[in-house]
């Protein structure tokens, strides 16, 4: 066991290292360094490893792992498995039993101390005598927000906080999203050539990217509540918008389409393996809406149909992530409308050409190159013979309209 100690740092010099703050802590109750091993970063690990197991599944609550250590030995894991269900340390508890009692416990994020669905875990963990606890990251809901930390150490309870905590805050982003602006995380995912084309000039697009850089895409999907389309690429492409893996989790497939000039056979209307909704206009052909529900598809007339008031939609569903798939015109609809806050950019080395050939995301109304959006948080790796971009857009409140 490697217990060689890493150091931590205090809060100001962590918000400077961004995406170094896996070995940063902070002890809030003095504000000074604390020591933590390399154990502990192993063991904080193994509970986001656990979280995972529920990709896609807990919205609108978090995914979150804890593991239970005692004499050097795990003798209790969990994970949250989806809304309404036992919190991950109830389930690690279970699994250690009365063996928990002096036992240290570490938990993706903080345990929380209100009653919702199910009991205060804060409650649990003084009741079973653990000895210590190891937090990967306060809890953003205002219902808990440190409550469960204060709970835990006037209960005579060490606590640690911030243990790979910048691994944590990634792993939730979309439910740190949810919570601080009241909306899911807005991811735009496209895949182009090298001369920024998604498809030819008679809007062939199948293939651009390898077959690895599909299968991440599957991946990505797993993540995500629902993934978004327009009508055009129903019509262009007739995709499917699954994980395409079994037992893995299905996000919704949406469909924005205001007129509802859809194709009578798609493969979206085969819900059997996943589900589908339909957003349009009121009154928007009826009959065709008759046909759809007749399917399994679930239709939903709204007064007005834009991404800003999907996304308003998606936060009353519960959801925490939402992928936009779609084409160029709605990609940049969304994106001035602040209904997207992350880009996944593949970049397949390939040349197509075409004056008239489409573009990953329409006219932003942009005249000048200092008007371009920077990403921020820049990460970039290949993927097959593919480049994956990711990155966050910066929030412009002039491009943010309701319109």
């Amino acid at each position: 066991m490697d217990n060689s100690p890493i150091i931590a740092q205090p809060d100001a010099e962590a918000n400077k290292q961004g995406n170094n703050l896996n070995s940063s802590v902070l002890d809030t109750r003095s504000h000074s360094c604390l020591v933590v091993t390399n154990e502990d970063a192993r063991m904080m690990q193994r509970c986001l490893e656990l979280a995972r197991r529920a990709l896609g599944r807990t919205s609108p609550n978090p995914m979150v792992g804890a593991v239970i250590v005692k004499d050097g030995k795990i003798i209790g894991e969990g994970f949250h498995p989806k809304a309404g269900e036992p919190h991950a340390e109830v389930f690690a508890l279970r699994e250690a039993g009365v063996n928990a009692h002096g036992a240290t416990i570490y938990v993706s994020l903080e345990p929380c101390n209100h009653y919702g669905r199910t009991p205060p875990c804060s409650e649990a963990l003084i009741k079973a005598g653990v000895k210590k606890v190891v937090v990967g990251m306060v809890d953003p809901n205002p219902l808990v927000a440190g409550g469960g930390i204060a709970k835990l150490r006037t209960a005579g309870i060490e606590v640690i906080v911030g243990v790979e905590e910048a691994a944590c805050r990634k792993l939730n982003e979309g439910f740190i999203h949810r919570i601080l602006h009241r909306r899911p995380l807005g991811i735009l995912k496209y895949a182009m050539t090298l001369d920024g084309k998604i498809a030819t000039n008679t809007g062939h697009s199948a293939w651009i990217t390898s077959q690895e850089a599909r299968n991440e895409v599957y991946d990505i999907r797993v993540a995500c509540d629902a993934v978004v389309i327009g009508g055009n690429t129903v019509r262009k492409d007739n995709p499917y918008l699954t994980s395409h893996n079994q037992g893995t989790h299905n996000p919704l497939r949406v469909v924005m389409s205001r007129s509802l000039d859809l194709p009578v056979e798609a493969n979206l209307w085969q819900t059997e393996e996943a589900p589908t909704l339909v957003l349009t206009n009121e009154g928007a052909n009826p009959d065709f809406q008759t046909l759809l529900r007749r399917r399994g598809v679930e239709v939903i007339e709204m007064d007005v149909l834009t991404p800003n008031s999907v996304m308003a939609y998606f936060y009353e569903r519960g959801f925490c992530n939402v992928l936009w798939e779609c084409g160029g015109t709605l990609a940049a609809s969304a994106i001035k409308q602040g209904a997207v806050q992350k880009v996944l950019a593949f970049i397949a080395p390939k040349i197509i050409g075409g004056s008239n050939a489409p573009t990953p995301v329409g006219d932003l109304d942009f005249t000048n190159m200092t008007e371009a959006l920077s990403l921020e948080g820049v990460e970039i790796r290949f993927v097959g013979t593919d480049c994956l971009i990711e990155g966050y857009l910066p929030y412009i409140p002039e491009l943010n309209t309701n319109s």
